[in-house]
């Protein structure tokens, strides 16, 4: 009993701040989740359809349920990121979705490699790719806090464009099936690393947020908020009752509802156009390593700046390169158009985590964003299969392109309207001018 107690209470004694390390084995559960990512789903769809011969609705409609059992598992996840921290479930989730890959690799019928995907995708994506570790990545940094969660944010579509190569060149070689058994064995060794280096806060470690080991949290000012000597933290029942909080969930469903629906729908496009299904594939895996690397540099510039405010610079920039779908027709020139669209639309959604992070603070970031969560997921699952009818309803694309800078411009707008909010001594909230 002794042994195991001072197991469960050894840390690696590290000369650079175990943050940093937090990060880095938390992403790597990230790599193996991300099998079940749309990112990769979207790059590898084709290989599984021409083999399976399953039509691609009905794949659609199988992700989107795998995406909303995510939604309706994410407060629930966050609540627990909150109390408990990522030691424990973190390596459980990594074990369940390496079995489910295996018998997602084995499955000779829709409804069996759906049922695996649903679970996997229902566990991972917030155990392992979204709420629990920004949650933990908010819990370790302050000041390079929207750093830490642009490079936590980067691993999904970073590992996604690793994915969608690892398994396309086991298609074209063997069958994608392989690989899904290649990321399935790997999520189950990845468990042991998981349980031995995560860690809830660095508190548990006899450390403040940025290694600090005694000073108080100082905070900067960010859109006028003044100088304190220790960080405001909202309570969820307090953030739940600001105007603040509703306005960014509804934008950040628009923003990932037109992610999902553009995003499954670009290797389609590209062969629909003519570019060859691994060139098109390329494509994806591409604008999926622009977009992870665009991630670090939001969370840099919103630690100088303020995440609001470069989304003012995001929202327009990914309005202008969704409208030109529109007006392009040759393979070059969409392949390239396809790379400006993933760099400029990916960092809105992290951008969207590090707004809740500067208006609320970190005691109840994890529930806080499990509660935005739900929004996320909804149009993530949603824009799939929206995306999918909206192409066989008019056999093109303008309909889906058209639908989606609409939406991006109506969450510009929202958030206008989504002002910080002030917390008094009694709780009241006072929007910021």
């Amino acid at each position: 009993m002794q042994t195991f107690r001072d197991l469960r209470r050894w840390t690696p004694k590290t000369k650079i701040y175990y943050g940093w390390i937090i990060l880095g084995v938390a992403s790597l559960g990230t790599f193996a989740s991300t099998g079940s990512a749309q990112v990769t789903l979207a790059g590898v769809q084709s290989f599984i359809l021409a083999e399976t011969g399953w039509d691609r609705e009905s794949l659609a409609i199988g992700v989107t349920i795998g995406t909303w059992t995510a939604g309706i598992l994410t407060p629930l996840v966050g609540y627990f990121a909150d109390r408990k921290g990522p030691r424990l479930f973190m390596p459980i989730a990594a074990i369940i979705i390496g079995i489910c890959f295996y018998f997602l690799a084995g499955a000779s019928t829709l409804w069996q490699f759906s049922a695996a995907y649903v679970i996997a995708r229902g566990i991972g994506t917030p155990v392992l790719i979204s709420v629990m570790p920004r949650t933990v990545a908010v819990n370790f940094f302050y000041r390079w806090r929207n750093l830490a969660l642009g490079l936590i944010s980067m691993a999904r579509p970073f590992y996604g464009a690793i994915n969608v190569q690892i398994i396309s060149l086991l298609a074209i070689r063997s069958s994608w099936r392989t690989g899904y058994r290649v990321i399935g064995i790997y999520s189950v060794l990845l468990s042991i690393p998981l349980i031995l280096f995560m860690r809830k806060a660095p508190e548990e470690i006899g450390l403040l947020p940025d290694g600090v080991s005694a000073d108080p949290i100082k905070t900067s000012e960010k859109e006028g908020q003044p100088q304190i000597n220790e960080e405001i933290s909202w309570t969820s029942s307090e953030a739940m009752k600001t105007k603040a909080l509703w306005l960014i969930g509804i934008s950040q469903f628009l923003i990932i509802l037109t992610l999902g629906n553009v995003s499954f729908q670009l290797v389609p496009f590209l062969n629909y156009l003519g570019l060859s299904l691994p060139l098109a594939a390329l494509a994806w895996s591409l604008t999926s390593v622009l977009d992870s690397f665009s991630h670090p540099f939001w969370g840099f510039m919103s630690d100088k700046y303020s995440p609001r405010r470069l989304m003012f610079v995001g929202l327009p920039s990914v309005i202008v390169a969704t409208f030109l779908f529109l007006l392009v027709n040759d393979i070059k020139l969409a392949f390239g158009l396809v790379l400006l669209w993933g760099t400029s639309s990916g960092g809105l959604e992290v951008l969207g985590g590090m707004l809740l992070a500067s208006y609320y603070g970190r005691n109840s970031y994890g529930t806080i964003a499990g509660i935005i969560g739900p929004f996320q997921i909804l149009g993530l699952g949603l824009g799939p299969t929206l995306g999918a009818f909206m192409f066989k309803m008019t056999n093109g694309y303008e309909t889906l392109f058209l639908f989606s800078v609409a939406s991006y411009i109506v969450a510009t707008f929202l958030i206008v309207l989504a002002k910080r909010p002030v917390k008094t001594a009694i709780g009241i909230e006072i929007p910021q001018k």
